[in-house]
């Protein structure tokens, strides 16, 4: 048996059960694994800016993403990379410098659950973003997932918060609406361009953005750093695929209640990687945040159902 032309089927089986998916439940399930990912790449950021200064430790990781996708880039062509406007690529990475500057800035001076709980509040900032400056239909049952779920993280956290980082919370706390006015401009982003042309600008204009810094704190990373750098060069760039093709799906406000499985993930890393045993209050938080997820989940595919079925009722003629 080939086990090539097995795997090639089994591959596009599963992208055709995909495609058949609501655009709203392909939006969360890229949305997901873009979380599981940034999850790990996370976990070897902040042990990167306990030994280098956290601007050079932004910069390569910026830096990395951007060398592991030329291989790419080069393969197919760099016309297949072309932006439609390099203003706006620079402007949306200005803005995504701008957020990763605070929060490398403040990683390494926070506790991991203060980080965790501040990180959180960038949902609401992007769903009120998303009404304000998309014009996206804030409808009652997204608010709510977003609210509970963010009820879910003051459980796991509340117990846990230090209260001791001092201003590193306020520059933490800054970073988020500058995050999610970044991701907003990746949305009106996919209107133009492609997923991985927005990727390869994003490592670019980052790249450019942030060197400056890194050449006044700058000290030579060991073999063992710069291969850290290297895997989360790949992590970063294949979350930030995954999180673009989300955006691009559906909505925006339509995922942002998926952003606290997050805590999950930084759950499932600490015990597998630091034998970090969960607390009561992770686990009944988790089960607060999964059934938020799993709510918006089914009333997304719901909602896209009968838009679907309202279409067909109404015939080409009557939508014209």
């Amino acid at each position: 048996m080939r086990v090539g032309p097995f795997v090639s089927r089994i591959r596009q089986g599963l992208a055709d059960r995909f495609d058949l998916l609501p655009k709203s439940s392909q939006a969360i399930l890229w949305a997901v694994v873009a979380g599981l990912i940034f999850s790990a790449m996370n976990m070897m950021m902040r042990r990167m800016t306990l030994q280098l200064h956290p601007f050079e430790a932004q910069f390569l990781r910026q830096f990395f993403g951007l060398l592991v996708m030329l291989p790419i880039v080069i393969g197919a062509g760099l016309a297949r990379f072309k932006t439609a406007s390099v203003p706006r690529q620079f402007g949306r990475g200005a803005l995504h410098a701008l957020g990763t500057s605070l929060w490398f800035f403040a990683l390494p001076h926070l506790a991991l659950a203060d980080t965790t709980a501040i990180g959180f509040t960038g949902p609401i900032f992007s769903m009120i973003g998303a009404a304000y400056l998309l014009g996206e239909k804030m409808r009652w049952d997204r608010w709510v997932a977003a609210l509970v779920g963010f009820t879910g993280v003051l459980i796991v956290v509340g117990p846990r918060l230090a209260g001791s980082g001092g201003w590193y919370s306020l520059i933490m706390l800054a970073s988020a609406p500058v995050f999610s006015l970044s991701f907003l401009f990746t949305k009106l982003l996919t209107r133009q361009d492609n997923p991985s042309v927005i990727v390869f600008w994003q490592g670019v204009t980052v790249s450019i953005l942030s060197l400056p810094l890194a050449l006044v704190f700058w000290t030579w990373p060991t073999p063992g750093q710069w291969l850290i750098f290297v895997i989360a060069g790949v992590l970063g760039s294949t979350g930030h695929f995954c999180l673009t093709h989300s955006l691009k799906a559906a909505d925006m406000s339509a995922t942002q209640s998926v952003k606290f499985l997050d805590l999950i993930w930084a759950t499932m890393w600490g015990f597998l990687v630091f034998g970090d045993t969960p607390a009561g209050a992770t686990l009944a938080g988790g089960v607060v945040i999964i059934g938020a997820t799993v709510w918006i989940a089914r009333r997304e595919a719901r909602a896209a159902a009968q838009q679907r079925a309202t279409d067909a009722a109404a015939g080409p003629g009557d939508r014209a």
